[in-house]
């Protein structure tokens, strides 16, 4: 058995002055359905942008010692939101690309704790696109509850990211790099 620890994942201190003073950059944190392209995406935005990156699913994964798909199949689906709301949580510092597990709307607290220091980017998928891109439903980690379908789960999913979200980016179609550049245009309207 692993000892979880739940303390500061990680502290960044890289400031941006503005005139006398100095402000702490934004993160810049996505979220989306499973499949959305949320970490592919977090990576290049971190390079691209020269800040650091985190993926929360990894976090977990260390953090715990477990796969997120060991976590649901022996403790359950609660087990693992709290988890998920217990490293977020754990989250602290500036200037980084943020790249969520796809259940993070569930936790109001987690999403709270998130947009206080950052800058919220949903990445939307239709359905059908969510289904051609999943092809490791039972290994993934993916949080459903019992007698729940993959529609349902979308249908429930996607208010509460449409809620959290400040800037919604439509990757359904068109290629990644389009998706990019949409998202690099829609962050110039943004202090990050």
């Amino acid at each position: 058995m692993v000892k979880v620890t739940w303390g500061t994942v990680y502290q960044s201190t890289v400031e941006m002055k503005y005139g006398e003073c100095k402000t702490p950059m934004k993160n810049i944190v996505i979220i989306g359905m499973p499949g959305a392209g949320k970490s592919t995406m977090g990576v290049i935005l971190a390079k691209t942008l020269g800040r650091n990156f985190t993926d929360t699913d990894i976090v977990a994964q260390e953090t715990t010692g477990r796969l997120l798909q060991e976590i649901i199949d022996e403790d359950g689906t609660g087990a693992f939101l709290e988890t998920e709301e217990k490293t977020i949580l754990s989250l602290h510092g500036h200037h980084a690309v943020i790249a969520t597990g796809g259940s993070v709307v569930f936790s109001k607290k987690a999403m709270e704790h998130l947009k206080k220091d950052g800058v919220v980017i949903y990445l939307n998928i239709s359905f059908e696109e969510m289904v051609r891109r999943l092809n490791n439903i039972t290994t993934r980690g993916i949080v459903l509850v019992a007698g729940q379908s993959l529609r349902d789960m979308y249908n429930q999913r996607v208010p509460l990211y449409e809620k959290y979200a400040d800037i919604t980016i439509d990757c359904s179609d068109g290629d990644f790099e389009d998706c990019i550049g949409n998202v690099m245009n829609a962050l110039h309207t943004f202090p990050v």
